[in-house]
């Protein structure tokens, strides 16, 4: 055996192999229990994990309630409505359009409600 050969040997057999990373499919959701975004990623925020077959619908008309994935029934409505609030996105006193950070400014959320 020459010289390559067992340097290469050598490095084989102490190469440290990673660990096989263990693939989870999530959905991120908001306080109201609102879909935000499905991910594969390990993201800041509330999340559960969803099957493989979920993920791949990637479907937003469902909730979470008590940590269990909820389909809407297809007649549900959700309309949504800015609504005034102490957290949120800071805007212009006089236009909600105009995102600012300086003060005097109001604050507002996104509310779900859902008709069924």
């Amino acid at each position: 055996m020459n010289e390559n050969t067992q340097i290469f040997l050598d490095f084989w057999n102490t190469f440290k192999w990673p660990e096989p990373v263990v693939v989870q499919y999530r959905l991120y959701y908001n306080d109201d229990g609102e879909p935000v975004v499905y991910s594969m990623e390990d993201l800041p925020g509330k999340y559960i994990e969803v099957t493989e077959q979920q993920y791949s619908e990637h479907s937003y008309r469902v909730s979470v309630v008590d940590g269990q994935l909820i389909k809407k029934l297809p007649n549900t409505i959700t309309t949504k409505k800015l609504i005034p609030c102490n957290t949120g996105t800071p805007c212009h006193l006089t236009n909600v359009a105009i995102v600012t950070t300086t003060d005097p400014n109001q604050k507002w959320n996104l509310k779900n409600y859902d008709n069924s």
